[in-house]
């Protein structure tokens, strides 16, 4: 599966979203690109159109930043790269009718589906949980 850098920055951004929801407090925009190493223009750009899919409100001021509408339980990684990329459809560059190009299309076709199937069992619940995790310090005896 190939994602563009876009869409990696749209779920760092939503990660960082949902590691502070319910907080009451927005995410500025200034500390996400820091954390990640996102330019802030394109953060911005990339913030403005999950918010015009309906994922995040802005808040505007100096306190201001970004908050998720929903919570990250209800989010999925389908949720976010269908947001940024649109609808995926699957395409082939043979235009054959041929029995052979027929299968091949049909063999992509079903690896699309099980990409999509895969992406949409990810919550940003689940993945904050992951992060947590890796984030909690080894001890070793």
């Amino acid at each position: 599966m190939k994602v563009s850098a876009k869409t990696e920055y749209a779920c760092l951004a939503m990660l960082e979203l949902a590691a502070s929801y319910g907080s009451g407090q927005p995410v500025q925009i200034r500390r996400i690109a820091d954390r990640h190493g996102i330019p802030s223009r394109f953060l911005v750009q990339i913030l403005l159109q999950l918010k015009g899919s309906g994922f995040v409100n802005s808040t505007r001021g100096a306190a201001g930043g970004y908050e998720l509408v929903r919570s990250p339980r209800q989010i999925t990684l389908a949720d976010v790269v269908s947001a940024i990329e649109g609808p995926d459809e699957s395409s082939s560059a043979v235009n054959s009718d041929a029995a052979a190009a027929r299968v091949l299309r049909n063999c992509w076709q079903e690896v699309t589906a099980a990409e999509k199937r895969m992406l949409a069992d990810i919550s940003l619940s689940d993945l904050a949980e992951r992060v947590r995790r890796q984030a909690e310090p080894m001890y070793y005896i």
